[in-house]
């Protein structure tokens, strides 16, 4: 008996399976992420990995810390050139008149010193606003994580005019509204 050499090693599968491995993504827990972003902040926003965050972060609570610093200076200036300005106080308790604040009229010194005040202290809660913000801003995004996004979600509506008996016997014109999401099959 003569054996085809060409046919001694196939082998016939008749069923293949392959199995995908799905990895599960961990997700931080989203309490854990707002309170890593409340000690310091923008780090909720590197746990969530959205690191483009924290420079904006840091910029706001910086830049306003910047600008409630100046008014805080300027505020004291006026306070002190208006208390400066009374003759019965010489004792400098805010400290000396500023070389240009001399000359202005108490009026316009207490005005001004009012409307610093009451700008450095707006800026304190706006930066008390921006803290919040990082934070709940952090905890909200370790929240949505998890849900997908992608591209392959499909969005399926289907109105359905119908009619249905009313109580006393009538017929009523309705509309059904039917929304499914799924994913898409390729």
């Amino acid at each position: 008996m003569s054996q085809n050499p060409n046919f001694d090693s196939i082998s016939f599968v008749e069923n293949i399976t392959v199995e995908e491995k799905i990895v599960p993504q961990i997700f931080p827990n989203p309490k854990a992420v707002m309170r890593k972003s409340m000690l310091i902040p923008g780090w909720g926003q590197i746990t969530n990995k959205q690191v483009w965050k924290v420079p904006i972060v840091y910029g706001l609570i910086g830049g306003l810390t910047y600008y409630s610093i100046s008014l805080t200076k300027d505020y004291h200036d006026f306070r002190a050139a208006y208390y400066n300005l009374n003759s019965d106080n010489q004792d400098f308790k805010f400290g000396p008149t500023p070389a240009y604040l001399e000359n202005i009229n108490s009026a316009s010194l207490l005005n001004q010193r009012d409307f610093l005040r009451n700008r450095r202290d707006f800026i304190y809660v706006s930066i008390a606003l921006a803290y919040i913000l990082n934070f709940v801003d952090a905890y909200v995004f370790a929240h949505l994580r998890p849900f997908d996004v992608s591209d392959d979600l499909s969005l399926n509506t289907n109105f359905t005019p119908s009619t249905k008996s009313s109580i006393m016997g009538n017929e009523i014109s309705i509309v059904s509204l039917k929304i499914s999401l799924k994913r898409k099959r390729n």
